[in-house]
Order: structure tokens, then sequence, then C-alpha cells
């Protein structure tokens, strides 16, 4: 899987490409560690995923007819920007009306749900110290966003 296009195939069938009018990014400060950098793209992607119908799958099976949760339909790409290109890149995301999920650094330091929306309320959208964001829009929108970022090694 690429970028660009998934395969999705199905045993005995011919392979399918199938190409995304969407492109769903991360983009995580430099800074975090390791454990940070898995909990804040966890707790985004939540946001991401349940934005919008359509963006996940089916529930898996397996040859013994166990079921698992669905995912996501798509590719996700995974992005390290600094903090300068984490706030250009939600405020373009915002001024697009684009589907945007946030990580604060404070948000480390709550211990639930309404602890973390009152940590965010708490602060103007231009002092938020932003560790990592979640974007899902159109391709090309998306690109542009992700253009001062680089992808997570």
């Amino acid at each position: 899987m690429n970028s660009r296009t998934a395969d999705h195939h199905v045993p005995g069938a011919p392979a399918a490409r199938v190409r995304f009018d969407t492109r769903v990014a991360v983009m995580l400060s430099p800074d975090l560690l390791p454990w940070q950098e898995l909990n804040v793209t966890s707790f985004l992607m939540s946001g991401i995923a349940t934005n919008g119908a359509g963006l996940v799958g089916e529930p898996y099976r397996d040859g013994d007819g166990n079921e698992y949760l669905p995912m996501l339909r798509q590719p996700v790409l995974v992005f390290t920007a600094g903090a300068v290109a984490l706030v250009a890149a939600r405020t373009k995301a915002l001024e697009r009306g684009m589907a945007l999920a946030i990580y604060t650094r404070d948000l480390f330091s709550t211990s639930d749900d309404e602890a973390n929306r009152a940590a965010v309320a708490a602060v103007a959208s231009a002092d938020l110290d932003l560790v990592g964001i979640a974007v899902r829009g159109p391709r090309n929108a998306v690109d542009r966003l992700t253009k001062a970022a680089s992808k997570h090694r």
C-alpha cells in the first residue's frame, strides 16, 4: 500500500486498485516521546474515524468466524512538523472547513474526556500549544497542508 492507492484483494479475485478522493494525515511535534507519539496519534485518529459516514469499513472475520472491529478504509499518512507548521496547518484546515482533530500539550496532564475539553476551551486558539493534529480532506488540500512537514520515521 502506498499513499495514493490501496490494494483490496479478495482471495481468488483479481486485485483492484482504489484511489481515494480524500486523504487522512496526522502531523506530530518532533519533541514527543515515543509513547506520546502513539498516544497522540491514537486520540487524533479516533476523532477522524468518528467524523463521517463511509470512513470505516466492514468488520473483519477470520477463517474461524471470529469477528473483529472495522478499521478506516484508507491509508493514514503520519508526518512530523514543528510548531509553526502545526499552527499553519491547523489554521488552513479550519479556513477550508476540513475535518480536524487537535491534541495540545496540556492534554498529557488531564485525566478524562471532560477535562480534555475543558483544557482546550481554556486557551484561545492562537495560544494552543499543539503537539499534533489530524486532518481529512481533499487529497490536494491535505497535500498542501502537509508540505512543510516530513514523513514520520
